[in-house]
């Protein structure tokens, strides 16, 4: 059954950390969306190799529309995580149980949720220490499942096992 994603994203985003899992979703039947600060609006990757048309702007969109969640690396997700309202969004799928897929620095969204406490996960070396401090238990490994609702990645060398393992979860 195909699956509605809820992808945030702004500027500065890891380009493959995006275009890679969102292909992969989208070549099994998923619906991928796009959510950003604004509809419309054009956010470029920090590579410049991928500029993306945000689908919702983050005020037009509730948790409760959609079935997963997906976060993209690079530093997006550090700017996402000053505004509250990603926040708040990110959250609400992590205390619903529902798919949350974060590779990279995308749990930096799920650090300032508070939603790491207890779950095992993994990320980008510089932020490892600051999962720890939010309560993960932080594992180096290319892919990390936790409660099969939560799958993390380190970094773009492990988007494959990334998409193996959430595309797992989406056809479960």
């Amino acid at each position: 059954m195909a699956k509605k994603i809820a992808t945030v994203m702004t500027d500065m985003f890891e380009d493959v950390e995006y275009t890679e899992p969102a292909r992969a979703f989208k070549d099994a039947g998923h619906e991928v969306i796009t959510i950003g600060a604004k509809k419309g609006k054009e956010v470029t990757g920090k590579n410049n190799e991928t500029t993306v048309t945000v689908d919702e702007g983050i005020d037009d969109v509730k948790p409760e529309e959609f079935d997963a969640l997906f976060i993209p690396g690079g530093f997006s997700p550090d700017m996402l995580r000053a505004d509250e309202r990603f926040v708040t969004f990110a959250k609400q799928f992590m205390d619903d149980k529902k798919p949350v897929f974060s590779i990279c620095h995308g749990a930096q969204l799920l650090i300032n949720a508070r939603a790491l406490n207890g779950r095992r996960a993994t990320g980008f070396k510089s932020i490892r220490v600051d999962l720890e401090n939010a309560g993960a238990e932080v594992l180096d490994q290319e892919v990390v499942v936790c409660n099969n609702q939560l799958v993390t990645s380190r970094d773009p060398d492990d988007i494959p096992a990334f998409n193996r393992e959430a595309l797992n979860i989406l056809s479960a």
